[in-house]
């Protein structure tokens, strides 16, 4: 799993910012490792961070999960669940690792390169769930743990009371349901970009009204497509 080819910036000044002191630094290396890159070297051992991702993201919902019924004990299941979607989005974790500075140690093919990914939130993200994996492979759970906690802390108590305040389509379907006993619908009518930095376009349709929303993923562009229609439900009342 390990790459042999070091990011330009020292390596040692990330394992700093990280606050977690790698026993063996090439499992970090791996998960900066993109795709891109791996596909313009000649050695056919290199993988990419894709792997760590997805062990990255299980290790990660696992403790948000535990983050959060420890922090909030009267909370059902549900709640718990949006709460968790709230914390562990592109956005807060592209956040998470711009605050680190994790984007100029990504190493990135040419084409990447020449398009800003060491700013795309995608890939930033991507790269964060993959460090926790890295982390967790070499210090196991407790050490990931730590670290996700640290990142964490201060969004997490934020996450109850701001959560709502964003998820347009909780405020939508309350709203339509009460006024017009009707729940939206949603359907992803376009999508544009490579694989692994796509752009959604979502149409909501209830009652009459018709909105569009884009974003990264189908979840943010739904988002977005619900607080277009709740502004259009404001103003036709």
């Amino acid at each position: 799993m390990t790459n042999p080819t070091q990011p330009d910036q020292s390596i040692e000044h990330l394992i700093e910012r990280l606050g977690y002191p790698f026993n063996d630094p090439n499992q970090l290396v791996s998960a900066l490792c993109h795709s891109s890159y791996v596909n313009e070297q000649p050695q056919p051992s290199m993988t990419s961070n894709e792997r760590l991702e997805f062990l990255g993201d299980a290790v990660l919902n696992l403790a948000i999960s535990h983050l959060l019924m420890h922090h909030f004990p009267d909370l059902a299941e549900g709640e718990l669940s949006r709460n968790r979607a709230f914390l562990v989005n592109e956005t807060r974790l592209a956040a998470i690792a711009r605050e680190i500075g994790i984007g100029p140690h990504l190493l990135l093919g040419k084409g990447e390169e020449l398009t800003d990914g060491r700013d795309k939130s995608s890939i930033l993200a991507d790269a964060v769930e993959a460090i926790i994996a890295a982390i967790y492979l070499d210090g196991g759970f407790e050490a990931a743990f730590a670290f996700v906690e640290k990142q964490f802390k201060e969004r997490l108590h934020k996450s109850n009371r701001s959560r709502y305040a964003t998820d347009y389509k909780s405020q939508l379907q309350e709203r339509v349901q009460s006024l017009y006993h009707q729940v939206p619908k949603y359907q992803v009518v376009a999508s544009r970009g490579p694989d692994h930095d796509k752009t959604f376009t979502v149409r909501m349709t209830v009652a009459g009204i018709r909105a569009e929303g884009d974003g990264k993923s189908k979840k943010m562009a739904e988002q977005e497509a619900a607080r277009a229609g709740l502004e259009q439900l404001d103003q036709s009342r």
